[in-house]
């Protein structure tokens, strides 16, 4: 079975090329590559001795005094984006920043929309996998905005710098630069003409190089895995959420009681799980039938907290990204947009 990418072809005008083949680092990935994966010393060394450093991504790995120190522009956004940023968390709080640029009536609609689009596949998705379409859907709407935004950076170049440059996930990005190369070899492809996130993730998606293998799916059964396509793309995250651990037919999250207005009785967040006849002054706002333990999630609001209970598949849903914001706005665009279906 082939996995491959969706080419563009990458031109940096303004990066500056850089030769790692005396790096300790892509030494130690060449040898690997050699002696693992196939490929020849010449072609690696000509791959590895122009490789557009890309500070840009490598300053969201970096402490802020590293940051200081890397050439060009000191911020990506102006300063009156960083302001305009601060008012609003100042505003609606952490949580209410977080979730306008998330889950917003647009995004519900295009989740919809894009569910309708490919009905068919999301059917059959949720028969084989038990994942419900809304939560797929959800996780493509937070992470590329239904494939609208799916990269800007050259993998190649991208997963170079974060593993060659000194930072604090270096050993990672090496990682996954092994990952990525071994593909562009199996599967025949140029790896400098791929496109991604900062992260050097790739697709609707956005799956890293390690987890194509792990978790992709050829799921229009045309002989090859493309993550950029919707089809492919919507199976492999159901096959993800399932791998992790998805419960078919339990519930996520749900709104909890507390009195007062900030929340400090317990720990919360995904890692800390408690029988719910332990959480004196805490209940459930609803119905809620769900007997096993469950997380206390806290959304900061600006003038209160919110408190809601997360079950095993709110803690999948952070094996995707490991953010309790992150799980709480696939929750709650997954429920907006079923509700929107419902309707309809």
């Amino acid at each position: 079975m082939k996995i491959v990418f969706v080419f563009v072809v990458v031109v940096s005008f303004f990066l500056e090329g850089k030769d790692y083949t005396k790096n300790l680092n892509a030494i130690q990935c060449m040898n690997t590559l050699i002696n693992k994966h196939g490929f020849k010393r010449d072609e690696l060394n000509k791959l590895f001795s122009d490789i557009k450093v890309q500070n840009e991504a490598l300053r969201a790995f970096l402490s802020p005094e590293k940051k200081a120190k890397i050439k060009g522009p000191k911020e990506t956004r102006s300063r009156a984006q960083i302001r305009r940023a601060k008012q609003i968390n100042v505003k609606y709080g952490s949580w209410g920043r977080y979730s306008r640029l998330k889950i917003n009536a647009k995004r519900v609609n295009q989740g919809v929309a894009f569910i309708k689009k490919y009905k068919d596949t999301f059917k059959a998705v949720e028969k084989k996998y038990g994942v419900p379409k809304e939560y797929i859907a959800a996780i493509i709407g937070v992470e590329t905005v239904y494939g609208g935004n799916v990269g800007k950076y050259p993998i190649f170049d991208t997963l170079a710098t974060l593993g060659f440059e000194e930072n604090r996930r270096s050993d990672f990005f090496r990682k996954e630069f092994i990952h990525f190369m071994a593909l562009s070899k199996t599967e025949n492809f140029n790896p400098k003409n791929v496109k991604g996130s900062h992260a050097g993730a790739i697709g609707l998606g956005q799956f890293l190089p390690s987890n194509y293998k792990a978790y992709g799916v050829d799921f229009n059964k045309d002989g090859k895995i493309t993550l950029q396509k919707a089809e492919d793309a919507i199976a492999s995250i159901a096959n993800y959420l399932k791998k992790n651990g998805w419960r078919k037919g339990e519930l996520v999250a749900i709104r909890a009681f507390f009195q007062g207005k900030r929340f400090d009785k317990y720990e919360t967040g995904y890692k800390h799980f408690y029988h719910q006849f332990t959480l004196l002054g805490t209940m459930p706002i609803g119905f809620w039938d769900y007997k096993d333990k469950v997380c206390l999630i806290k959304l900061e609001r600006k003038k209160y907290d919110e408190l809601w209970y997360g079950t095993k598949n709110f803690y999948v849903i952070t094996r995707y990204n490991h953010s309790d914001y992150y799980a709480m706005s696939v929750h709650q665009l997954a429920q907006k947009i079923k509700k929107r279906l419902n309707e309809n």
